[in-house]
């Protein structure tokens, strides 16, 4: 019998041979027996001893019940993983629903721990910090007021002599706005020829007023609020109405959307130019976000559609989409020869025709890889400590990163010392990356995020050799932002004419904050270029293209830059 109570049994069939041959000696019985064809362990009683079965049974049912208590504490740690599984999904869904969508500042705070108490900032001017400079509003027209004393005040109060007038005035501000609809009642006067000459008409009148839309009434104030209130500060334009009936200016929205609708052919050679220098730049941040388009399309199932955005240096772009394919990028970006792309990991980039010839290179975005971190603190509480370690080092490489891009332009010694470091810190990270994954027992949460870390460490790695790419693609979230904010406001479009239009005032909007001018200013310029022109598209168009306006003309459309406060509240 063995240590771990198995037996082994060993049986052997017994010989028949004749009565008279007993006793008598042959060369069969200094033969050795045969081997037994038996089964080590018998499956019914053996003949030879019935007892066998009854003997071993308590062996062969220990042997089974341990057999089967490694196989229950087998299912119960699978159970136990599962159920940790589901926790840490049920807390990133909380977190999703109910938590904080800010990503600033967040480390501990945003993990399951909470974290040290730390007296607490006071708001307001900071003791020993400058103070906000006051800004400047000199720029705006002012109208003068006379405060003057009553009659009655204009005398002593005890013996009534009169108060004598002093040399000067004690003069201050106060800041007003003021917006008042009007009709412009256009009467244009006329003429009748006192000659006889037969090329001259009855009655000769001025020529009519310009027009945006020929024969409307609204004129080209109205449609640059409309535009930018919806397309550049992201409100519906039924909020817009309704305020605009508490000023006594009451609109109709079916007129505005047909008006809106008309305008859509003056702003696409716009577009068309902007998508044309999108594809001259080398360096591009894409992103999509869902827009809902409330239109039946043959092929297209749902209102679900897509918009892209491609934000370079010099303009940005919005794309609207059916699908959110490959195809999409491939198209737009379609003659570019090289160039990098900063994207987060979804995996149309990839697929893309470009990135595949080995035209584009993907630049990957370290934000997303610092939130699977935290989701990881957030949803595996065991694993918070581990987690929140690798979320310092990736603060780490954003410092090291901003020290070597100070250095860049004007200090070449500082710099490459600078750069040394931070390729050290680098190889350091993955160096740490490679050692975790060959662990034994890797947790999944672990391996999931280090695993992901390690498939897409070239892309996370471009800045190194690129220090004009930046570490993430912040700038094109920022970008959506105000999209997605109209988009929950007013569901979408509900029309793809609609949504065209959208996408095209997103990208004219943000391209003209992009190079520092006013939309407003800029807007009503070309509104009243369009109005002169018939209600057409300006013969001289693309001299109001951003980057095609003199110094002076964009000085004059500047947008005023703020001093930035101290208090951000």
């Amino acid at each position: 019998m063995s240590d771990d109570l198995s037996a082994s049994v060993v049986c052997f069939t017994p010989r028949r041979v004749p009565v008279t041959t007993l006793g008598h000696s042959s060369t069969a019985d200094t033969a050795e027996p045969s081997a037994c064809s038996a089964p080590t362990i018998p499956v019914r009683p053996c003949p030879v001893c019935p007892r066998l079965d009854q003997e071993f049974e308590p062996w062969r049912q220990a042997a089974y019940w341990k057999a089967q208590h490694q196989r229950a504490l087998a299912r119960q740690q699978d159970l136990l993983l599962e159920i940790e599984r589901l926790q840490a999904q049920l807390r990133l869904r909380e977190q999703q629903l109910f938590g904080r969508k800010s990503e600033a500042g967040s480390t501990a705070n945003e993990a399951s721990t909470p974290p040290q108490p730390t007296p607490k900032k006071p708001r307001g001017q900071q003791r020993g910090q400058p103070g906000p400079s006051r800004r400047d509003h000199s720029h705006l027209p002012a109208r003068e007021e006379l405060l003057d004393l009553p009659p009655a005040q204009q005398c002593c109060s005890d013996c009534g002599q009169p108060l004598a007038s002093f040399p000067g005035t004690e003069d201050s501000e106060v800041l007003e706005i003021e917006v008042q609809a009007h009709r412009r009642v256009l009467r244009r006067r006329r003429y009748r020829p006192t000659c006889a000459c037969a090329h001259n008409p009855g009655l000769v009148s001025a020529k009519a007023a310009a027009k945006v839309i020929p024969k409307s009434i609204i004129g080209v104030s109205i449609w640059v609020e409309v535009l930018l209130d919806k397309f550049l500060f992201y409100r519906p334009t039924y909020r817009l109405l309704a305020e605009w009936q508490t000023r006594g200016l009451d609109l109709s929205l079916g007129t505005l959307t047909d008006g809106l609708q008309r305008l859509l052919p003056l702003f696409q050679p716009l577009y068309q130019a902007l998508v044309a220098r999108s594809q001259q730049q080398t360096h591009w941040h894409a992103d999509e976000t869902r827009w809902l388009v409330f239109a039946t399309v043959e092929g297209k199932v749902g209102y679900r559609w897509f918009l892209w955005l491609f934000h370079s240096e010099e303009v940005v772009v919005f794309v609207l989409s059916s699908g959110r394919a490959h195809d999409v990028p491939e198209e737009h970006l379609g003659p570019v020869q090289e160039g990098i792309l900063s994207v987060d990991r979804y995996s149309a980039y990839k697929a893309m025709r470009q990135v595949k010839e080995g035209l584009l290179v993907l630049a990957f975005c370290w934000a997303h890889v610092r939130r699977d971190f935290l989701e990881a603190a957030r949803c595996w509480p065991r694993e918070e400590v581990w987690a929140l370690g690798w979320v310092e080092r990736i603060g780490q490489l954003y410092q090291a990163n901003e020290a070597r891009l100070q250095a860049l332009e004007s200090q070449p010694a500082t710099f490459a010392q600078k750069d040394g470091q931070l390729r050290q810190q680098v190889a350091d990270m993955a160096a740490q990356t490679q050692q975790e994954l060959a662990a034994a027992q890797l947790h999944p949460a672990r391996k999931r995020v280090l695993t992901s870390l390690q498939e897409h460490w070239a892309g996370l790695t471009v800045f190194v050799e690129h220090p004009e790419v930046p570490l993430d693609n912040n700038t094109a979230e920022r970008a959506v932002r105000g999209p997605v904010v109209l988009r929950k406001n007013s569901y979408g479009s509900g029309a793809v004419w609609a949504g065209e239009l959208a996408a095209l005032l997103f990208s004219l909007f943000q391209t003209l904050c992009l190079w520092n001018i006013n939309p407003r200013q800029w807007l009503t310029a070309y509104l009243q270029g369009c109005a002169e022109a018939g209600g057409q598209v300006p013969s001289n168009w693309e001299e109001l293209l951003p980057w095609r306006l003199s110094a002076e003309q964009r000085q004059a459309w500047s947008l005023k830059k703020e001093t930035e406060s101290a208090d951000s509240s």
